[in-house]
Formats: C-alpha cells, sequence, structure tokens
C-alpha cells in the first residue's frame, strides 16, 4: 500500500532522512518509534508529501507521490493524516467539520455527507457533541473529531503523528482505544507515537528509527523482549524502566 525507496531528507545540514526503506502492506498497522529528533515524524510527513523529499521515491497504491497540483490532492484525500494539534476548524460545528471534506471534495450530496459524519461521530465516541464547536469540547474529544474527519474521506491510508502527545494523561486512552478499535477493523495505519502500550497492542510491526535511519523492524513481541541492535535496548531501557 505504501512503498518508500531509498528515500532521503535534509534540512539544512542536518540528514533528518537516511536511505529510508519501508513498506507497508494493505491492512498493516506499523507503529514509528524512536527518541525525539529521530526522524519520525518527518517520515509520517514525507508519505503525503507535506514535506518534499530530496531524492529516492513514494508511493500509494502503486501510484507515485505527485509533486503538486491536482494530483496531489486527489492523493492527499486517499490518506488521512492527524496530527498533534486537532487543527478542527473554530467557526463550524463538529458535524460541520466532519462533513465538509467529503462535500467540498468527493462531491457528496449534504445530507448523504452529513448522515456518514453522525455515523462516524458515534464510531469515535462523541456523537452528542455534534452541535457543539470545538472550543466547548475536551482535548481527547477534539482528537476523536480529527480522526472521524479523516475517516469521512474513505482513505485507503491513515498517518497519525504523534496523536496524543499534546492531551492530558486522562484523555490519551480514550483517544488511543479509538485507534484501537480502528486497526482491528483493518484499516492500513502508519502511527508516529510515543506510547509503547499502543505499539504493543495494536502494531502488526515496530519500526524503530534513530538518527534519521531505521535501525530495526519486528513484530512488537519480538522488539519489545528480545531488541537486536544496541541503539534500541538503550532506548527501551530508558522508557520502560519507569
Amino acid at each position: 500500500m505504501v512503498v518508500l525507496q531509498d528515500v532521503n531528507k535534509h534540512f539544512g545540514d542536518l540528514h533528518v532522512l537516511k536511505d529510508i526503506n519501508l513498506t507497508v502492506h494493505e491492512g498493516e498497522v506499523v507503529v514509528v518509534i524512536g527518541p525525539s529528533g529521530s526522524g519520525k515524524s518527518t517520515l509520517c510527513r514525507a508519505i503525503n508529501r507535506l514535506e518534499p523529499i530530496e531524492s529516492g521515491t513514494i508511493t500509494i497504491a502503486g501510484e507515485q507521490l505527485p509533486e503538486e497540483g491536482k494530483a496531489l490532492a486527489a492523493l492527499r484525500a486517499d490518506v488521512g493524516m492527524v496530527f498533534q494539534s486537532f487543527n478542527l476548524f473554530s467557526h463550524k460545528t463538529i458535524l460541520e467539520n466532519v462533513s465538509l471534506g467529503p462535500t467540498k471534495v468527493r462531491k457528496a450530496k449534504p445530507a448523504a455527507a452529513k448522515a456518514r459524519a453522525m455515523e462516524l461521530l458515534e464510531r469515535v465516541g462523541v456523537e452528542h457533541q455534534a452541535e457543539k464547536y470545538p472550543a466547548q469540547l475536551s482535548g481527547g474529544q477534539q482528537q476523536r473529531v480529527a480522526i472521524a474527519r479523516s475517516l469521512a474521506m474513505e482513505p485507503q491510508v491513515m498517518l497519525f503523528d504523534e496523536p496524543t502527545s499534546a492531551l492530558d494523561p486522562e484523555m490519551i486512552n480514550e483517544v488511543l482505544d479509538v485507534m484501537t478499535q480502528l486497526a482491528k477493523s483493518g484499516m492500513t495505519m502508519v502511527v508516529v507515537t510515543h506510547e509503547m502500550g499502543f505499539a504493543r497492542r495494536a502494531a502488526d510491526r515496530v519500526v524503530f528509527m534513530s538518527d534519521g535511519a531505521i535501525v530495526e523492524e519486528n513484530t512488537p513481541e519480538e522488539f519489545f523482549t528480545n531488541p537486536q541492535s544496541s541503539r534500541a535496548k538503550d532506548f527501551l531501557s530508558k522508557i520502560l524502566a519507569h
């Protein structure tokens, strides 16, 4: 579904993605972990060209990422993205936020888009907030709305860039529960996160990055119980000790 081949990216003199090779199969949940500054978020953002790359290729469902214009916009419609910040339209209700994309981009009829939006709001557990505005919701509720908004576009792939890092601790689980259900439903997902419990519970594969490179990838069971690289062992000893 997603294939990255020999992908490189620099920010000035900083080499943030170094010869990245990664294949994500249809229906697979790949969780990307690693220390801060390892290139995880840049990798995630490169997949739908929010960050342009200098060399290498990225294909989604067999099609190479377009440079720009309508082709890129069409491809982005097939790739849902959920960020640290919720990016909801503050002047629109929750229902309007979720139904806007399908009516504007997919040309869905407004009534059908609203009906589908309500289904998705129910799926993420915030259907009772449909007529409220984002500022009236908690951070966890807003992030669940952001997930529903991405799902409304019927994406082939969902990208999550540290979706719980801006949330209070008690709100993290309600978002991770929605993501776990989504993973179980067969959605193809690439998730950048610090939540090791989610990685263990929901991932088909864990990809460990350090200093802009993929150091190791394995099943969650193997990675967490028997990491192969000294860098991964050091990382896990620090975060799992607390």
